[in-house]
């Protein structure tokens, strides 16, 4: 077997690697063998030297197998969904339960901030007592009783993954389409799924900005899953705009209850999570079409059946049983809140949505280092669309931040990222391409 260092200098000059060699090196990074340099060496190395489909393969089923896969029995299909990453993007939160509503079982493993985007697993770090890393029991307790459960990574499913991700966030090296590709599928693979949902976002906010890809993505996610024998779908969906109009942890904890009571639903949130969830119901044999999925997804919000599997999941994984009731209670606060008022009245025409993101990470709500705390309260409301209107009574949106000074950072990195002009813009599709 080759050296660490001398199969990252091969893959660096361009040679393919066997997969027993892949799986050498990704057995050294479970077993602590493999340094965090190297790992830093190895994702650089792919990023722009790239992996052919049997070494991607081989990667993915290296990182599954280098903890427990689950096996499932319940009365039920396994499903689950997973999103690229996006700014404003808290699908996963009200998806899940909306899924076991109408019959599905979703163990959903979610990851923290990657990149400009925020993560579900830091999302729900916001909710007091939530445990996002409960024992494997616990977790399969909890999914066949609940319909849904929402955590991070435990050590015991794909842990190869969960070091390399810390890594990748942090060395210029999460766009890499192969590493993606085995990352969201290492850790679905391990869940013991019957169908998975991918979520590839294209735009000024996502990876993959370009479309083409953005489908070369969501190909590559679907080929890669379906050879392992996992039933896939993939859209490619608009993240030229914040998905929703909050970007923070507690803060989107506190849109996702909103959304699911009905205080509010926003047009683009709604339409993308019930047109997942839908390809979910139909992939699991829980609806003969994507016209009844929809009508069964609408139906488990107006009835509130939905909102009970949420409060039910986060009480049975140690959060507050009333969150919902009154999340003000639970949910913390930023001690400055600013509305910020365009200088001029108008449409957006475009958002770089990305520096969006990476506001939210200055404010304190994501990483610049695996090892940095998150603030769960701050971030962003009432962020504006392409399209919309903006102007005295409709802000470019207000800031929750720690302190004065980070506001006014927060304030200028707004300001620039807004682009007005006075008449109306074309906006694009919520859902740009499907992939089978």
């Amino acid at each position: 077997m080759m050296l660490p260092q001398e199969l990252i200098r091969a893959k660096r000059d361009g040679a393919s690697l066997d997969p027993a060699e892949i799986e050498h090196f990704i057995a050294g990074l479970t077993q602590g063998q493999v340094t965090e340099g190297q790992a830093a060496a190895f994702a650089m190395a792919v990023f722009f030297r790239g992996l052919s489909l049997d070494e991607r393969v081989a990667l993915t089923r290296a990182m599954t197998h280098s903890g427990t896969v689950l096996q499932w029995d319940l009365p039920g299909p396994v499903l689950d969904k997973h999103s690229s990453g996006g700014v404003g993007d808290a699908v996963s939160l009200a998806l899940a339960p909306m899924v076991a509503a109408c019959g599905g079982y979703v163990p959903m493993i979610s990851g923290r901030g990657l990149g400009h985007t925020g993560g579900t697993l830091d999302k729900l770090g916001s909710i007091p007592g939530y445990d996002a890393t409960p024992d494997l029991d616990r977790f399969r307790r909890v999914t066949r009783e609940v319909g849904c459960a929402i955590i991070g990574q435990t050590p015991d499913l794909a842990p190869a993954d969960r070091r390399l991700y810390a890594i990748r966030d942090v060395t210029g090296t999460v766009e890499s389409l192969d590493l993606i590709t085995a990352s969201i599928l290492s850790k679905k693979l391990a869940a013991g799924l019957d169908g998975l949902v991918m979520d590839v976002k294209t735009g000024a906010g996502a990876f993959m900005a370009d479309l083409a890809d953005a489908q070369g993505l969501a190909r590559s996610i679907v080929g890669v899953a379906q050879g392992a024998g996992l039933k896939t779908v993939a859209l490619v969906t608009d993240m030229d705009s914040p998905l929703a109009s909050a970007a923070g942890n507690a803060i989107e904890i506190a849109y996702t209850i909103d959304y699911l009571t009905g205080r509010a639903r926003e047009p683009a949130f709604h339409a993308i999570t019930v047109e997942l969830a839908a390809e979910m119901l139909v992939l699991g044999g829980l609806s003969p079409d994507l016209a009844a999925a929809r009508g069964r997804l609408v139906e488990c919000l107006e009835t509130g059946r939905a909102t009970e599997v949420f409060s039910r999941m986060v009480a049975a994984l140690g959060g507050p049983a009333d969150l919902v009731e009154v999340p003000e209670r639970y949910l913390p606060t930023a001690p400055v809140v600013r509305r910020i008022v365009p200088e001029e009245s108008g449409f957006v025409a475009s958002v770089a949505t990305r520096e969006i993101g990476l506001a939210v990470i200055a404010l304190g709500g994501g990483r610049t280092r695996p090892q940095d705390d998150i603030d769960p309260c701050v971030g962003f409301t009432g962020l504006p669309r392409v399209g919309d209107a903006v102007g005295p009574d409709r802000p470019l949106g207000t800031i929750h931040a720690r302190d004065e000074a980070a506001a006014d950072h927060a304030e200028a990195a707004l300001r620039v990222a807004y682009r007005i002009t006075s008449g109306s813009c074309d906006t694009a599709a919520f859902v740009r391409d499907r992939i089978a």
